[in-house]
């Protein structure tokens, strides 16, 4: 009985050390995987700001070596549709016939492997190639390559996965490229939208003072060359708010000249947001609705207040008046771009073009907040956040 005793316990102890053998083994294997994953994604995070650049020479060459450590092939090419735009590995001398060897791959968007690569060198260890298609909106602009000693399915399969993911990061440089290109047509359109009657008005108001008061005439020539040197400026999509409000300051004082007394103006802004980056034009097109809405349909005062609050991380800013309003529905069809860009609606346009600019520029939660109601006034709301930079 002792001796039965004794074998079931090392029998127990044998089981025991093997399951510590194998969980410690597996452990080790997680370990092992877990490293694999963090140096497969560091070595993407390296590659991925040049390629978010497009498909162009210099991003290329500043990600070959990163893409190259993503295909573990003993050199890496890429090519656009023209020229081999980088090379990163032995056999250089192949980088000239890069750019045919992935042309059927440009022509048909598949991929394929080569194993014909012909070289004189004895020594050098190229003699395969895997080629995967780099497109954007699914149209092939290039093409990856993998060169190794002998063609292999992992090879091939690295290569596709590597091209697919190259893929997604030009098609977020389109994207970006797309983005800035609409940033720019809107800052346009913004400019263009500044009113035609706005500089008639003003000119018309500054030649009544040249005769009665010409020291306010040669001031007001001066508020009027700066506001319009400020709108028409390069082309910046951002600027400081207290760049913002200098510039409103000289609108301010044109419209002042133009309306008199009537026109009553509350600023106040918290000095803590004046750095804060703010959309270039942002609120002149706000200041301009708050003045047309507030000074329509009437021989008495408007009243316009422009408040800037320090809130955190946010600037909060608003512009409100005390005029006819809107009708709510349609502000939304204003804003939704349902609405024609006819003279009417300019005020509206403007509102439309800043709220967009905003979303694009932030994102949705930062559209523009209006509270308006017909005869009831409007207060525009609009949200900063403090962290953008140009």
């Amino acid at each position: 009985m002792l001796y039965v005793a004794v074998t079931s316990s090392l029998i127990a102890l044998a089981c025991a050390g093997e399951l510590l053998r194998r969980s410690l083994a597996s452990r080790r294997h997680r370990v092992l995987d877990a490293h694999a994953t963090r140096a497969t994604l560091r070595t993407a995070a390296l590659a991925a700001p040049a390629l978010r650049q497009g498909l162009r020479r210099e991003p290329a060459r500043r990600a070959i070596r990163h893409v190259r450590a993503l295909l573990g092939s003993q050199a890496a090419a890429i090519v656009d549709a023209t020229e081999t735009l980088a090379w990163h590995g032995a056999g250089s001398e192949h980088a000239d016939t890069a750019l045919l060897l992935a042309e059927s791959a440009l022509v048909d968007a598949r991929p394929l492997v080569d194993d014909r690569i012909a070289c004189d060198d004895p020594r050098c260890p190229l003699r395969a190639v895997a080629v995967a298609p780099l497109t954007v909106d699914d149209a092939p602009v290039g093409a990856l390559l993998a060169f190794d000693t002998a063609p292999s399915p992992v090879l091939a399969d690295v290569t596709a996965e590597v091209a697919c993911w190259i893929s997604g990061q030009l098609q977020l440089a389109e994207l970006d490229r797309s983005r800035a290109e609409l940033a720019d047509a809107e800052l346009r359109a913004l400019r263009l939208q500044i009113s035609p009657h706005f500089v008639y008005n003003c000119l018309t108001t500054i030649a009544s003072f040249v005769r009665t008061d010409p020291p306010r005439a040669r001031g007001l020539l001066l508020d009027f060359a700066d506001f319009a040197r400020y709108s028409f400026r390069g082309p910046r999509n951002l600027t400081t708010l207290e760049e913002e409000l200098h510039s409103i300051d000289r609108y301010l004082a044109l419209e002042r000249a133009r309306f008199g007394s009537r026109l009553r103006v509350t600023v106040r802004v918290a000095p803590e947001v004046l750095p804060v980056k703010v959309p270039f034009l942002c609120l002149q097109p706000l200041v301009e609705n708050a003045i047309r809405h507030g000074m329509e349909g009437g021989n008495g005062p408007g009243r316009l207040s422009l408040i800037a609050r320090d809130a955190g991380a946010e600037a909060h800013i608003s512009v409100e008046d005390d005029g006819v309003g809107m009708d709510p529905r349609r502000l939304r069809a204003v804003l939704a771009g349902r609405r024609p860009a006819d003279s009417a609606d300019s005020g509206g346009i403007g509102l439309a073009n800043v709220d967009e600019r905003l979303r694009n520029m932030f994102g949705d939660a930062y559209g523009l907040v209006i509270e308006t109601e017909v005869g009831a006034g409007t207060k525009i709301n609009l949200r900063i956040p403090k962290f953008l930079s140009e």
